[in-house]
């Protein structure tokens, strides 16, 4: 980059990192300043249209072209791993600038609430010892953890004066810590059927087979799968999960229709509507209630695990770590002092360790989302949850994670399909001054801490070695046969 020039080259220098920190066994080069804010950028150019696309030039042409990458292109976890096996090297032979401009690196990540969290996964499983904070640009149809964290939910703009605008506020954002979760499902591999779960057919990406179980899981039997997998945002079944399955059916037979974002929201509209979600109870039966599909237990203390009642009008049940929801809706709320001293609620903090689950009864009771201090029925705060599936009314049901949704087989016999999430660690995001998400560990917040005692007894069905790692490792990597274009 030259050195010279106008004041926007001056402020772009304290994005830039040198080729010979991002390229291994490049030339050495000799530098004075040190940026005050050194990015790697990651974008997902079949986002958003022709947008990812056009904000991919944008970026290579403000800052070095080698610090921006094509996530069509270039998986995060083999860029990441060998920038960071570079910035060990450089360090171990006393240079002093990789060492700052590692301390001092921040992540851009633009694309869908998919790509983000495809990104934070690998980042969790590096295992840094600060891990590089993450600021999200949105390019999906939802936008939830961009919304969340105050980078807003509408396409950006992509020419060099909003991209520079972009940048100053990566520059002057706040970390903050959030929770990352943990989601195993296990169960007997059906012998038929349109929707067999066997990865990668119609399962998430984030979701995969994982074979090494505990002796003690008494599902540990031939025939029964076991696949995990993790989180940031929401785990959701029901009524919500429906929709959007019927939404990205619809993608995946017409891309071509799907290339605007507000085209796309008005779609996933007329779909609550054509499945009849406002009139649930005349045109869905009591099956697809809640409570009808799935015994519920929650773990509010480690090993306590206790049942959590869910009204048998429930048909949408989510599992909310941030206060965004289906384009930046907040289903939880905010509960006032009654609810908790009687009910023990708090605000949804991200950093809390733990989830907040929301009931919806049908499309109306979503509607009262757009209300002010409108909210879902809250059930509960919990720190682990597990879904437990027998056999019953209904041979399926849909489920969801950060807006990747499937159609999930239940027992036809008198096997059981059992769902279970459990808090795994945190890493660092990015937020605006006044973004919607709240910390614990922000002074100004009221005060309400789960304590976690890693000392308790742990009845987790798989051992703890395999069940941490779910980023850059294979059971959570976007294969690389994966059409990058289905990713949200």
């Amino acid at each position: 980059m030259d050195d010279s020039g106008s004041e926007s080259h001056l402020s772009e220098k304290e994005f830039y990192i040198p080729n010979y920190i991002l390229v291994p066994d490049c030339a050495a080069e000799s530098v004075s300043h040190i940026p005050e804010c050194p990015l790697l950028v990651f974008i997902n150019s079949k986002s958003g249209g022709q947008l990812g696309g056009d904000l991919l030039i944008t970026y290579r042409g403000l800052l070095n072209k080698n610090q921006v990458f094509d996530l069509g292109k270039e998986a995060p976890d083999k860029v990441l791993r060998k920038i960071y096996v570079n910035f060990e090297k450089l360090k171990h032979s006393g240079d002093s600038f990789a060492a700052e401009i590692q301390k001092r690196l921040r992540i851009i990540v633009a694309g869908g609430d998919g790509t983000a969290g495809w990104l934070l996964g690998v980042i969790s499983d590096l295992k840094l010892s600060h891990s590089p904070p993450v600021a999200t640009v949105p390019l999906g149809t939802g936008n939830n953890l961009p919304f969340a964290f105050g980078w807003g939910k509408k396409n950006p703009g992509t020419d060099p004066q909003s991209v520079r605008s972009f940048l100053d506020q990566v520059m002057k954002a706040k970390e903050m810590k959030i929770d990352s979760w943990h989601i195993i499902m296990r169960m007997r591999a059906p012998k038929e059927g349109c929707c067999d779960p066997i990865a990668p057919l119609e399962l998430p990406h984030s979701l995969h087979a994982f074979h090494r179980v505990s002796q003690t899981d008494s599902l540990n039997m031939e025939g029964c799968h076991t696949f995990r997998g993790g989180f940031w945002n929401y785990f959701s079944m029901g009524m919500d999960a429906q929709v959007s399955y019927a939404f990205h059916s619809e993608r995946k037979l017409h891309p071509e229709k799907f290339k605007n974002q507000l085209m796309n929201q008005g779609t996933y509209a007329k779909l609550v509507g054509t499945q009849g979600w406002f009139v649930a109870s005349l045109r869905h039966p009591s099956s697809r209630n809640i409570a009808q599909l799935a015994k519920v237990k929650i773990m509010k203390r480690p090993g306590q695990w206790e049942d959590l009642e869910v009204p048998r009008s429930i048909r949408s049940i989510i599992c909310l770590n941030l206060p965004s929801f289906s384009g930046g809706l907040n289903p939880w709320g905010t509960p006032n002092t009654k609810k908790k001293r009687d009910r023990d609620l708090t605000a949804p903090y991200v950093d809390d360790g733990l989830l907040e689950v929301v009931g919806f009864r049908d499309a109306w009771h979503g509607l009262v989302l757009l209300a002010p201090k409108g909210h879902g029925t809250r059930l509960a705060q919990a720190h682990r949850i597990r879904f437990e599936f027998h056999k019953g009314a209904a041979d399926s049901t849909y489920m969801r994670i950060d807006g990747e949704p499937w159609k999930q087989p239940l027992p036809v016999n008198d096997d059981t399909v059992v769902v279970e999430i459990s808090h795994l660690g945190q890493v660092n995001m990015l937020a605006t001054p006044g973004c919607k998400s709240k910390s614990f560990s922000d002074p100004s917040s009221p005060s309400h801490h789960y304590e976690d005692d890693s000392n308790e007894e742990d009845d987790s069905t798989v051992d703890w070695e395999e069940r941490r790692k779910f980023g850059a490792a294979d059971t959570f990597r976007i294969p690389d046969d994966v059409d990058i274009t289905q990713l949200s």
